[in-house]
């Protein structure tokens, strides 16, 4: 049966602060595409847009930030995607909504999107489309485009007060979103005063930035971070700002006391001098990572410098149980004999070890096959349980946790990876092959779904389909454990994500440089994220 689509002269249009903004509705839920919410000149800090006449087009995704290196369809079947032209002027949003009544007060759940602070977009994954969050929901989505890697995250400080801010243009890019929405939300049915931002891996990572920005104080009143904290010193840069930003001057033939012409360089020439400059301090086993820096515009990483402002915000955080391990077995893991499972084991720790995480591993999880401990993850995981910790202690908002732990019936058997759980999150299960199990999605997706959205609502992520979950405390870590068996677990993972992470090698994240242009396919990055 067709849907109703309804794209005319005057319907569906919302006249925001800048000028009337025009449509289109599907069925019940209405979507505005490509919103512009801020304009900015390189290395600068975003501006409002200039108001308009008329009515303005909004039924087109705006452009995505450049990236450094183009990705490798990959996983496909996993994380499916959506490729998009490309303009540093990116500064773009979607909304979706089911009313467009000014008094409605809807929730408002505002997504940023992962890729570290160098890749990714608001619509890069199918699953991040906000149509059934909002129809299901009952709350206004929002995802962000913002600036990335050099354009949004090059340390120009050194080079005089109008690049004071170059470090974090792309986090401020993101402040002014959460501005956008203070301001106009309303005409799309939101309320202002009830926003939640969340967001998955580097989007985890934006969430726990904004918390850290002045300027985003009272934009948002709640938090969800997935898969978003990181073991600390794994985005440490271990070259100097201005040295970078010399090399890539150099690459591209200016002297030191020319870097404004950086700002007028076209696009590819600057991609291709930053590509080129970190190519050079890898050979010298360098790294180089894009993230927010601390200065007056963000204050630092809260476990270093405390939680200030947002120890005030209601929180959520959690992993998923295998995050970025490979996961692909020889052989159906279901088919393995007990002395395999355990050889497997034994295999990836040793003996001593295999034998112990094998122990913590049926502690933590009962009933779940023993060679998925090859794949529990230490280094997010770890890092979740110190930050939910330390905030707990600090904040006299509640802090709640949450691992995603189902096992998928793809290539053998892969236990939940970085990424899984956003259809479910989004309601979008239906979109990602993978998803579909019989006798658990829809019962999983309703769990996942109805505690992530009655948080976003009430800051409190407790409802009829999920066990009471507590807030966490400095010294109890309660955990909801969504997996064949819902289940609320205290303390339950730590010995075991602590041991693993110790005899782990020591995982570090860092720009590689673009492949060369004689590179087969197989040689490319997949876009995992």
């Amino acid at each position: 049966m067709a849907k109703r689509f309804v794209c005319t002269m005057d319907e569906p249009v919302v006249t925001t602060a800048a000028g009337k903004l025009r449509g289109y509705k599907m069925d019940d839920i209405y979507h505005f595409e490509g919103i512009r919410y801020a304009k900015a000149k390189r290395f600068q800090n975003p501006q409002k847009v200039t108001p308009w006449e008329g009515i303005k087009d909004a039924t087109n995704y705006g452009p995505i930030s450049p990236i450094l290196r183009n990705p490798v369809p990959s996983g496909e079947v996993k994380i499916p995607h959506r490729f998009w032209p490309a303009s540093e002027n990116c500064q773009y949003l979607n909304v979706w909504t089911n009313s467009l009544d000014t008094n409605a007060k809807k929730a408002v759940m505002v997504w940023f999107h992962g890729g570290g602070f160098a890749d990714g977009s608001a619509i890069e994954q199918v699953a991040y489309d906000g149509t059934n969050l909002a129809k299901y929901g009952d709350v206004v989505v929002v995802t962000v485009n913002h600036r990335l890697n050099v354009f949004g995250f090059l340390d120009l400080s050194d080079f005089g007060e109008k690049y004071a801010n170059a470090r974090n243009a792309g986090l401020a890019d993101l402040v002014a979103s959460l501005m956008w929405v203070k301001e106009n939300i309303a005409q799309f049915g939101g309320d202002p005063e009830n926003v939640t931002i969340f967001g998955q891996s580097g989007g985890g990572g934006k969430v726990t930035a904004l918390g850290q920005v002045p300027a985003a104080k009272g934009l948002f009143q709640k938090a969800i971070v997935m898969s978003g904290v990181l073991t600390k010193g794994m985005m440490d840069q271990n070259v100097p700002a201005k040295e970078f930003a010399l090399s890539i001057l150099n690459e591209l033939g200016l002297e030191e006391d020319e870097v404004e012409k950086m700002e007028k360089v076209p696009v590819q020439a600057l991609i291709d001098a930053t590509n080129a400059a970190i190519a050079k301090y890898n050979a010298e086993g360098k790294v180089i990572n894009w993230r927010p820096t601390a200065n007056d515009f963000y204050v630092g990483d809260p476990m270093d410098v405390g939680f200030g402002e947002s120890s005030k915000v209601p929180t959520m955080v959690g992993t998923v149980i295998a995050e970025f391990s490979p996961g692909v077995p020889t052989k159906d893991k279901e088919t393995y004999t007990e002395e395999e499972k355990k050889a497997a084991v034994v295999a990836k720790y040793g003996e001593v070890n295999g034998n112990k995480i094998m122990e913590l591993f049926a502690k933590a999880y009962p009933g779940k096959n023993p060679v998925y401990a090859c794949d529990v993850d230490g280094m997010f995981r770890s890092a979740a349980l110190d930050y939910i910790k330390e905030k707990a202690k600090e904040s006299p908002e509640p802090v709640y946790s949450y691992m995603f732990a189902q096992v998928f019936d793809v290539h053998g058997g892969v236990a939940a990876w970085h990424c899984a759980d956003i259809p479910f999150v989004f309601h979008n299960t239906e979109l990602v092959p993978v998803c579909q199990i019989d006798g658990v999605t829809e019962r999983l997706e309703n769990e996942v779904f109805s505690s992530f959205l009655n948080f976003a609502k009430t800051g409190n992520p407790n409802c009829d389909a999920i066990p009471e979950l507590k807030p966490s405390t400095e010294d109890t870590v309660y955990t909801i454990v969504y997996d064949e068996k819902t289940q609320v677990r205290e303390n339950f993972d730590e010995e075991l994500v602590t041991l693993v992470k110790e005899v782990t090698p020591p995982r570090r994240m860092g720009m590689p440089p673009a492949p060369k242009e004689d590179d087969d396919e197989e040689g490319g990055r997949a876009w995992l994220y």
